[in-house]
């Protein structure tokens, strides 16, 4: 269905809206400010995200130390059959989140993002658990990340010669900087390096290939590591009576492995409130999504398996190095292969990893704090924005954090780190369970209110029944995360710290619902009541105005966006 007609079909003004069917008082909390959509100068966003920012960022967020890094102490732990059905089917929960996140945001493209979307389609104590948790998320993860860009650099320069304070410090400044100066730059600085991770990876896949076939060494190794040690190590083998029980607890330890790595995809929702043409950019992201986590996380992970074995030695001692090259599995390999200077490269490749995240890390935590505002569940002081359109005080607040980083001066903190780690994973999967059941509330909502899939600008494919299967599996996840520690024969080597680290969120996150739902006395939308049109018409005069503008444009240069670039290589940049 083309924009024209869904404009003509939902137009009205929040005036005209009031008192029709889908309204709620929830929306208005003051007069002319519709919660979750800024139009003043003082509050609203800029929409300076091209399509190609967009898409970028999407991939930017996923491709990180979690797949060059992450995936070596999975394959020692459950060996490459084991890994590459994790990361498939984790792959694969990613692009139902995505999808069904995608339909509701391609709908209505609110700045407050998806907390904004759990308030108004689902329960406004979800919405505010939703954005809370998100944000102690990404709070968390900008330090984490400069820590490991510090030990990243160690690679090069011991902590004994440049104490990591200095690259803390430079790394921390730099990040604010870049989004202080506004979400366009912001989005072309991001873009480019993107960019990179994708280069860096498509070189890692084709270096593996090489090792594979012999190219390197002359040894041509093919599957065979697979028949020897095996597809699927028997980690957990030594605590269980049944080897085959053993081999299905490796291979599910590995999930959250997965889970950690691909933890950031969904992030693209909350690009939705500086997106330019949002119906269209935010389902192209998505689309494209899917592709890229089939070629970057499935192929390498597959490769990986097929030019390491999971019981080399070399593997071990890289799973107990740090954060940078000599942790990696395809470094592991590289050294088995013989080939010289690519462990350099590929170390200054994480570097630039893991400040990439650092920097997309404090985007995020500022707009979500900023969508917070928006939604009416954090001070209103956090959705004022500069002349630029950035959120000021939401950055600035956000950025305070970054100096938890700092702790790690000292060698006795890394652990800290670690359980930082523990604890975003399982923000991360209730940040995920939260979108599903928003977009099962959408749903349900829809079909009461008779909107039917040729009315919406995008459609998750498996509808609501994939959200309902991926809602399934991140629950499940989620609640067996750390299983180790209810078998009895495991619990001894169970750590309690760990233990606590890995479930904490979840009893934070159950607080800040209930805790809402007590003070406020919000109720669930039912479906009949779903609020779908208020501050619509908005959006559609937005988009009238983009595409006006965009067809202007064409009409002044009709040769615009049939470059070489926009026809071969859009699909993977």
């Amino acid at each position: 269905m083309d924009s024209g007609s869904l404009r003509s079909r939902h137009t009205s003004s929040p005036n005209e809206q009031k008192g029709s069917v889908g309204y709620t008082d929830y929306d208005f909390d003051e007069p002319g400010h519709v919660r979750g959509i800024e139009t003043s100068a003082e509050t609203s966003l800029h929409r300076g995200l091209k399509a190609r920012h967009i898409s970028m960022i999407a991939i930017g967020g996923a491709i990180g130390t979690g797949l060059i890094i992450g995936t070596g102490k999975a394959l020692a732990k459950a060996g490459p059959g084991a890994i590459l059905i994790s990361y498939s089917l984790i792959g694969f929960v990613v692009f139902l989140v995505m999808a069904g996140l995608g339909e509701i945001s391609a709908w209505l493209p609110m700045s407050a993002g998806f907390t904004g979307y759990a308030s108004r389609f689902c329960d406004p104590s979800l919405g505010f658990a939703l954005g809370w948790t998100y944000w102690l998320k990404y709070i968390i993860l900008p330090p984490n990340q400069l820590t490991a860009a510090a030990l990243v650099i160690q690679f090069w320069l011991p902590r004994d010669r440049v104490n990591p304070g200095v690259w803390i410090a430079i790394f921390l400044v730099l990040i604010i900087g870049i989004n202080y100066f506004g979400v366009s730059f912001f989005g072309e600085f991001e873009f480019w390096l993107s960019s990179f991770k994708v280069l860096v990876i498509l070189g890692v896949i084709l270096v593996s290939l090489v090792i594979t076939a012999g190219g390197a060494d002359g040894h041509a190794r093919g599957f065979e590591y697979w028949r020897n040690p095996g597809a699927f190590n028997g980690h957990f083998s030594n605590y269980t009576p049944d080897g085959s029980l053993g081999r299905f607890l490796s291979f599910y330890s590995t999930l959250v492995t997965a889970t950690f790595a691909f933890l950031g995809t969904e992030l693209v929702g909350v690009t939705v409130g500086e997106a330019q043409n949002p119906r269209k950019t935010i389902p192209r992201a998505i689309k494209l999504t899917f592709y890229r986590i089939v070629v970057f996380y499935v192929i390498s992970v597959f490769l990986v398996g097929m030019i390491v074995p999971y019981n080399d030695k070399k593997l071990a001692f890289a799973n107990s190095a740090s954060t940078s090259a000599a942790a990696s599995p395809f470094v592991v390999a590289i050294q088995l292969a013989n080939i010289k200077v690519l462990p350099h490269i590929l170390n200054a490749a994480i570097l630039l990893f893991v400040f990439s995240a650092a920097n997309s890390d404090l985007y995020i935590a500022s707009r979500t704090l900023y969508g917070l505002a928006s939604d009416g569940s954090a001070p209103a002081i956090f959705r004022k924005t500069d002349n630029r359109g950035v959120p000021i005080y939401a950055l600035f607040t956000s950025a305070l954090f970054g100096a938890l980083a700092f702790l790690n001066v000292s060698d006795d903190s890394k652990d800290v780190f670690t359980y930082f780690v523990n604890v975003t994973t399982i923000l991360g999967l209730l940040s995920w369970i939260s979108i599903l059941v928003t977009h099962i509330w959408f749903v349900r909502g829809r079909k009461a209110q008779g909107l039917t899939n040729d009315m919406m600008p995008y459609t998750a494919p498996l509808g609501i029944w994939g959200s309902y299967v991926a809602l399934f599996i991140c629950v499940l996840v989620a609640i067996t995360k750390n299983f180790d520690a209810f078998i009895p024969s495991l619990s001894v080597k169970a750590n309690y710290i760990a233990f606590i680290t890995g479930y904490i969120g979840i009893p934070v996150y159950l607080a800040l619902i209930f805790g809402h739902k007590f003070v406020t006395k919000s109720k669930g939308v039912r479906p009949h009541e779903c609020d779908f049109y208020t501050g619509k018409d908005i959006i559609d005069r937005e988009e009238e105005e983009f595409l006006a503008n965009q067809a202007a444009e064409k009409a002044a240069n009709p040769n615009k966006g049939k470059s070489f670039y926009r026809k071969w290589v859009s699909w993977l940049f």
